[in-house]
């Protein structure tokens, strides 16, 4: 397909269709926990693994799924990732057991895993330059607005349905995403040669598993916890082991790492990269806490909740098309740089709160952090892509994919750590919780302000070089 051809514009519909339902999957199941735990007779225990199983797997798969769809085809991979995740849906709304359940939650991570990375790998394809940054910010949308609609669709299903429709609602969709992709998305593969870094597929979703179940546990027994620590270290160790794995391939004629090192000395795409990560960890941070003000302190089911969220995604949108209509003007230095100052003004304004604030206010402050994350986000990301070569534009895009995953689950557990040092349960009442949401704004607006610098100090100038870093070898990065 050309980049001109009218198709592209369904193309990524498509895309954006089957990370709608990867995010989704991840939001909607929350508000079935307590549902789940009555129905399947679940554990508490067992329900942290409904929650956790897909996380896990996510987490451990996404590096080497981008390597198989350079190796092997990424419209191939994609097609192969969303019948797997429709068929893991249809068996989580089948499961008779919590055990059941948790192992279909896995398989569905495993499917998701390779359709984040890859729907984004396969945009340069589809997309002019001049074009791929409104492309991001839909596919950036795609995903976003599935924060408020998981609540949102898991109340009314729940109202309505038995549990199981929270997943069956998600094969529909993904018949429509497989017929769109079979379509209007054409073949993209790198290096069908290559071989396959069995060691660093082993040493990378080990150690992004363990550090990411590290993470979670750590929101749960505290980061002092003797098991906590020894899985932290633990998925650092092996992630150390992977990089001078990835270092010693790379000094070796002929050989294929998993991740190219020399996208790291790239400055576009180190910084893009990191600055994503940071914009990870203060979204995941405000979507753990304003749920729960909204239902602690404003007494709002799981149905207004998500509502309540609605602004947060009206100002993303907002953010994205002024950063794909400004960018080419002031450039992505500047244009991520704003973001990352609204989004701080926003936290600051958040920490303000009081017990009598009310909701016209939060909607202010959280539709000004959506705003900025607007700006931020799709900018940094589409900044990083532009410096992907066809070759390993897979594996590049993954590694995007599991720095944010990991910022935004160390942005979850270092955040609600915060939060839980002031506030203990609901016995301790919502002045208590205002507080700590409070300390834990702060702290997102002191990141933010990191970002600024880090945007104005470290991001290039100008746009992507359009030539990809070259390897130790010759070779694209």
């Amino acid at each position: 397909m050309k980049q001109d051809d009218p198709r592209r514009w369904w193309a990524l519909a498509a895309l954006a269709l089957g990370v709608l339902t990867v995010a989704l999957d991840s939001t909607i199941v929350n508000v079935a926990l307590p549902t789940l735990a009555r129905e399947l007779d679940a554990s508490t225990s067992e329900l942290q693994w409904i929650a956790n199983a897909f996380n896990l797997v996510f987490a451990a798969a996404l590096m080497p799924a981008g390597m198989l769809g350079d190796r092997f085809g990424r419209k191939r991979l994609l097609l192969g990732a969303l019948a797997l995740f429709g068929l893991a849906s249809l068996a989580c709304a089948l499961a008779t057991t919590a055990g059941q359940l948790i192992a279909a939650r896995a398989l569905l991570g495993l499917g998701g895993a390779a359709l984040m990375p890859l729907s984004m790998a396969v945009l340069p394809q589809l997309f002019s330059e001049r074009e791929r940054p409104k492309a991001i910010s839909t596919w950036v949308a795609a995903t976003a607005i599935a924060l408020p609609l998981g609540p949102i669709l898991g109340g009314v299903l729940l109202d309505s349905f038995a549990w199981g429709s929270i997943f069956l609602i998600n094969v529909p969709v993904v018949l429509g995403a497989l017929v769109a992709i079979v379509l209007f998305v054409p073949e993209s593969h790198g290096d069908r040669g290559a071989r396959i870094d069995v060691a660093g597929i082993v040493l990378s979703a080990a150690g992004l598993a363990l550090l990411t179940y590290g993470a979670i546990e750590a929101g749960e027994r505290g980061w002092g916890d003797g098991a906590v620590l020894a899985e932290l270290l633990g998925g650092a160790a092996l992630l150390a082991l992977f990089a001078g794995w990835q270092r010693r391939l790379e000094r070796q004629p002929g050989g294929h790492p998993l991740v190219d090192l020399a996208l790291l000395r790239s400055p576009r795409y180190l910084w893009s990269t990191v600055l994503a990560t940071l914009v990870s960890f203060a979204l995941f941070g405000l979507l753990f806490v304003t749920p729960q003000y909204f239902a602690i302190v404003e007494d709002s089911d799981a149905l207004g909740t998500g509502l309540r969220l609605l602004p947060v995604i009206g100002g993303l949108m907002v953010g994205s098309r002024l950063s794909g209509r400004l960018l080419r003007r002031v450039g992505a230095k500047l244009m991520i740089a704003a973001g990352f100052a609204l989004m701080g003004g926003g936290f600051v304004a958040g920490a303000t709160t009081s017990i009598e604030s009310g909701y016209g206010f939060a909607a202010a402050w959280i539709a000004i952090v959506g705003l900025g994350l607007g700006c931020a986000l799709p900018t940094a990301m589409d900044a990083a892509l532009g410096e992907l070569s066809s070759e390993r534009a897979g594996a590049g895009s993954a590694l995007i994919q599991a720095a944010r995953q990991v910022g935004g689950t160390l942005g979850v557990a270092l955040l609600g750590t915060v939060l839980a040092s002031r506030y203990g349960g609901i016995g301790d009442g919502p002045a208590a919780f205002v507080e700590g949401m409070q300390t834990l704004l702060w702290i997102s607006a002191g990141v933010a302000a990191a970002g600024l610098v880090l945007a104005l100090a470290a991001m290039p100038r100008g746009a992507p070089s359009g030539e990809p870093a070259q390897s130790a070898h010759g070779a694209p990065a």
